[in-house]
């Protein structure tokens, strides 16, 4: 432990040439590469960076939460709020079991997580676990604690505290299990509220409540907030200094205004520059547009409904069902883009599943125009009669770590879709898997290795190549960038269009965000609890919307400007259903 008397004008946490190490196979690799940070009273410092840029560890470094091989093994950790201590405690020299450190977690120094219901226990009561962090601490009774958890989860604003302490992680909305993440941070009242991606995994309008309740928290307790996260949206919204991170250390730091405004580093700039492209319609697509006018309808659903049966009741005996998508009509034009979003539940993806007919409708049709020009009804067709329809209307999925299989090389995965041809050669198929490899931008040779060796953006690369194999007319992309870094999103869309002007596709973007859909779509569908609320052009939805759903979730999103903060007036929208 380091000591020293604690000045008023000193930084709450002061880290100083901090480096933490992980043990590899190949030598010490370092996560965290000699950072320097200054978090002040009641003032927010967003670290932002890409994956892998080291975040992450640096906040985890803080607490010694550092999951082993790695450790601290140069730099200092200031921290001078230790409560009931006027000195200075440098919490890189503590030995992460000691009692000091373990005081200071939770206590002093909270951390939130980015998902929430990997972080809370399933079989204890929210109750229970925020009343846990109280009596950790805090030498109360049970029935002390558990009132404490009810006053937090109130302040937290959540609905009912009184019969939310009560309830299960399960029985709790993505928003609200962070609400209870947030309570049980708070439990103790602590000087720096360290925030890591929080709200990544939530709805827009769900983050922008989030963000809203933590701001108003730190205000009344004029906390400290180490907020981290890769939006830059977010980091306008609420930051007062920001530190940019790049391989494990920090490129660029300043207040927000001055960084966003003027940023010095080329890393930053890029990583600015990138957020500002997906703010405004591709340039790429306009010219496209203009070069090659819109053919007919080529996917069409009219009136598409889709039900999900429940069991319920005694063995299950009790039925009901669940409508997922209830009365969508959309069409998709040959070589347009259109872009469905809403939030989580929304049954966007479910309707993409009914366009390809993965799933089977319960009611209305599905129009494919297929290549003698015939519309043909997918929602009727057996499913013996769908190979041809399925060559012709692919997916590229969201993961790109989850979809394709670990033990094929990557020759394998996009040849995969081919193998059904039976007419081709291994030669032929080779020939074909490096051409495709060409068009997604990767080198053939990448067809002999694993989808380990990639980055997450060459990963999603491969998965469009395999799904552009069998030339395909339309392709369903379900949330295809959401995993990926901002520049990396943005290269990834920009690889579409290209694939769009060159095999004639036509594209079905189903999104969470709209600078996505308003950055790569032609028109836009605003989907709420399985129904298509609005339709439009992308540019005339955004700038005018009608329905007060869409308004609600264009005035969610934030705006990658600090000069806009508080300048948006939320809506908010109450259904009468």
């Amino acid at each position: 432990m380091s000591e020293g008397t604690v000045p008023s004008e000193l930084p709450i946490l002061e880290i100083k040439d901090l480096v933490t190490e992980f043990t590899t196979g190949r030598g010490p690799f370092r996560a965290v590469d000699g950072v320097s940070l200054n978090l002040y009273r009641g003032k927010t410092l967003c670290l932002v960076g890409e994956s892998g840029s080291g975040k992450s560890i640096t906040a985890r470094s803080i607490l010694q939460i550092v999951d082993a091989p790695g450790r601290i093994v140069q730099g200092q950790i200031n921290f001078n709020a230790y409560r009931g201590s006027d000195r200075v405690v440098d919490l890189a020299k503590l030995d992460p079991k000691s009692k000091t450190i373990r005081n200071i977690r939770g206590r002093d120094i909270a951390m939130i997580f980015q998902e929430p219901m990997s972080s809370l226990s399933p079989v204890h009561t929210i109750g229970n676990q925020v009343g846990e962090v109280v009596r950790l601490h805090e030498k109360v009774s049970k029935k002390e604690a558990k009132d404490r958890a009810v006053e937090l989860l109130r302040k937290v604003e959540i609905t009912n505290p009184e019969a939310a302490v009560d309830r299960y992680p399960f029985e709790f909305s993505g928003g609200m299990r962070q609400r209870a993440m947030i309570a049980m941070a708070l439990a103790c009242n602590p000087s720096i509220l360290i925030a890591d991606e929080p709200t990544t995994a939530l709805d827009v309008t769900i983050q922008a409540e989030v963000l809203a309740l933590i701001k108003s928290l730190q205000s009344s307790s004029d906390m400290s907030v180490l907020f981290i996260t890769h939006d830059m949206g977010v980091v306008a919204e609420i930051a007062d200094e920001i530190a940019v991170m790049r391989y494990g250390k920090v490129v660029e730091k300043g207040d927000a205004f001055t960084l966003f405004e003027a940023p010095q580093h080329p890393y930053t700039q890029g990583l600015l520059k990138a957020v500002r492209e997906l703010d405004q319609p591709s340039p790429r697509r306009l010219e496209m547009r203009k070069n090659k006018p819109l053919g007919e309808p080529c996917l069409i659903s009219d009136k598409v409904r889709k039900e999900f049966p429940i069991s319920g009741g005694f063995l299950g005996r009790s039925k009901s069902v669940l409508v997922a998508v209830d009365d969508a009509s959309v069409e998709l034009r040959a070589g347009e883009n259109l872009g469905i979003v809403g939030e989580s539940g929304s049954g966007k993806t479910t309707l993409g599943r009914c366009l390809q007919r993965i799933y089977s409708v319960t009611d209305g049709r599905i129009l494919y125009r297929d290549r003698q020009q015939k519309l043909v009804d997918l929602a009727t067709l057996p499913e013996r009669q769908l190979r041809q329809p399925w060559r012709d209307i692919r997916m590229v999925f969201q993961d790109p770590f989850a979809s394709l299989n670990p033990r094929m090389t990557v020759g394998q995965i996009i040849a995969e879709p081919l193998v059904t041809e039976r007419n081709l050669s291994a030669a032929q198929m080779d020939a074909r898997v490096a051409e495709l490899l060409d068009l997604v931008g990767l080198p053939s040779s990448a067809a002999s290795r694993y989808p380990h060796a990639f980055s997450g953006g060459q990963r999603q690369r491969i998965s469009i190549a395999r799904a552009i194999a069998p030339n395909p007319k339309i392709i369903i992309a379900d949330e295809a960038t959401s995993a990926l870094d901002v520049s990396i999103r943005t290269q990834v869309l920009d690889l579409l269009l290209d694939l769009q002007d060159k095999l004639d596709l036509s594209f079905i973007l189903i999104s969470h965000d709209i600078s996505v859909i308003r950055y790569f779509c032609d028109r836009i569908a605003v989907m709420y609890r399985g129904r298509i609320v609005e339709t439009g052009p992308t540019e005339e939805v955004c700038a005018l919307p009608k329905h007060d759903y869409t308004k609600a979730l264009l005035s969610a999103v934030p705006v990658a400007d600090p000069t806009m903060r508080g300048t948006v007036t939320r809506v908010r929208y109450q259904s009468d259903a």
